[in-house]
């Protein structure tokens, strides 16, 4: 993604729900984007597939896979480059299965859609794929309905759908979202292995930290729809520089903790894109900021190797960010 833009145009006037997002992904890498609800995390992931809902539009940048411009993509060469190139799992799978249709035809369908196979090669590859992603006795389940699956079997053959045409880059929007913490586990071994077996790259959209942790390479912080802090997921975890990244890694309880420190809490609300505070985005929020955070929008820039964040006080820079985030 090189300067992408997304904006809305409504009665207030233009929203832009994301500004400015570069980053790349290479085949075979996991990549987190995290951040609160209105970041614009599931906007990026949906700008990648040209499915941004109405009245929204990209109006800059580019979206390069390989040599080709998603944003330049005629209708019919999206259609195409959708399920086969890319595939997105959506957040619930229980909207996103047709209720009235058996699991095991809606995966063949998946493929059969886009011509990679033909409709026997479909119906032969469904128990397979149904295998593929551990839904136990495949064979049987696969003329059940969506209702007969347990939350985690419906996350699973939503999975199965997502990677029947064996694309090179898969996007979970929300994978885990409703699902207890054991079927968690399960699915995020199981992106993972899809990963390797199939040398794809995934974008996982996320607020769980600890997902990321486990699974990710590299992090994507968001933040009011800009990049505010990018890298991989030891150093991000290890040291984050911006306060926004602190203070999320601060306000969640974590079990490698010798001594329990007091948890943090991000005071306030992201704001309003219609109405946006001058300088740093943040800085209504942030306890570490200073007289330029109000004024000046700081650039995304390098803080240590492949790190880059967008901030005027790192945290490096400051001495006892505990108690000041405390008072």
């Amino acid at each position: 993604m090189q300067d992408l833009r997304v904006q809305f145009d409504v009665s207030g006037g233009p929203i832009t729900a994301v500004d400015g997002i570069n980053f790349e992904i290479d085949r075979g890498e996991i990549v987190g984007i995290v951040g609160e609800s209105g970041s614009g995390k599931t906007m990026t992931a949906l700008s990648l597939l040209r499915l941004i809902p109405e009245p929204g539009k990209i109006t800059s940048g580019r979206i390069l896979y390989g040599e080709k411009d998603v944003v330049e993509m005629t209708d019919e060469e999206i259609r195409e480059f959708r399920g086969n190139e890319v595939a997105m799992i959506f957040q619930d799978p229980m909207t996103s299965l047709n209720p009235v249709l058996r699991v095991g035809f809606q995966v063949e369908e998946a493929m059969a859609a886009h011509s990679r196979f033909t409709r026997k090669q479909a119906h032969d590859r469904v128990v397979p794929m149904l295998q593929r992603v551990r839904i136990p006795a495949a064979k049987d389940r696969v003329r059940d309905y969506p209702h007969q699956f347990s939350g985690g079997m419906r996350q699973r053959a939503m999975i199965a759908m997502g990677v029947s045409n064996e694309p090179s880059l898969l996007i979970a929007d929300e994978p885990t979202t409703a699902l207890d913490v054991t079927v968690q586990a399960s699915i995020i071994e199981l992106l993972r292995d899809l990963s390797r077996e199939l040398r794809a790259a995934v974008i996982l959209i996320t607020h769980n930290m600890a997902l990321v942790a486990s699974l990710c390479n590299r992090v994507i912080v968001m933040y009011a729809g800009r990049i505010v802090e990018q890298g991989p997921t030891r150093a991000i975890f290890k040291n984050p520089q911006h306060p926004y990244t602190w203070s999320l890694l601060r306000s969640m309880p974590r079990v490698d903790e010798v001594e329990k420190e007091r948890l943090i809490s991000i005071k306030g609300l992201p704001p309003d894109l219609g109405r946006m505070p001058p300088g740093c985005k943040f800085h209504p929020r942030c306890k570490f900021r200073v007289d330029r955070c109000l004024t000046e929008e700081p650039p995304l820039g390098e803080v240590g190797p492949g790190q880059d964040a967008r901030c005027w006080v790192l945290m490096k820079n400051i001495e006892n960010p505990e108690a000041e985030a405390l008072k």
